[in-house]
């Protein structure tokens, strides 16, 4: 094949191949690496938050999606491995967001850190900020499978192993005062 030929049967490939947008997550009530509200700040263990969820939205989810999980992580406590501050799964495949008081028929919450279920909310130690992410799976089966009062830990596992793209928005908690 001459050159010349090559040429723009190349650039007519080019041209007519788009990139996949890319799975994203955004919420009305947070900023990206930006301080979380106080009000979404749990209230035990000396914050005095209201614990409120905030509301989620995703956008380019892969079309073979058949359902998502999300997840809030605050990889900074100091645990040695992070601590699960929500977990929940088995939301339908054509859902695209979350509201802030209210999850999609058939979701179910795991267990946090906390050993029950629910979104508890950041409060780091006096004096320490630390960076929290939410975590939205777009995974390849529309029931996950984990055991019934499964830990957080586990239930990640199970995520994981399902997991087929992920979009993160990560935000910051503190340092908060005594």
């Amino acid at each position: 094949m001459r050159l010349p030929t090559l040429l723009p049967m190349t650039l007519i490939a080019l041209i007519g191949t788009q990139a996949s947008a890319e799975f994203r997550v955004t919420s009305p009530d947070l900023t990206a690496d930006q301080p979380i509200s106080a009000a979404q700040f749990w209230n035990n263990f000396g914050c005095t938050g209201e614990n409120l969820r905030p509301a989620l939205n995703w956008v380019d989810a892969p079309q073979e999606a058949k359902s998502f999980a999300v997840t809030f992580y605050d990889q900074d406590a100091p645990t040695g491995s992070g601590f699960w501050h929500w977990v929940a799964y088995d939301i339908p495949a054509d859902v695209t967001g979350i509201a802030a008081d209210a999850l999609p028929e058939g979701t179910i919450e795991g267990n946090t850190d906390l050993g029950q279920p629910g979104f508890f909310g950041p409060c780091p130690p006096i004096g320490r900020q630390h960076s929290y992410t939410f975590t939205v799976h777009a995974l390849d089966t529309d029931h996950l499978e984990a055991p019934e009062g499964a830990t957080a830990a586990l239930t990640g596992f199970f995520i994981y192993q399902h997991s087929i793209a992920q979009a993160t928005v990560s935000v910051l908690a503190g340092p908060r005062s005594e």
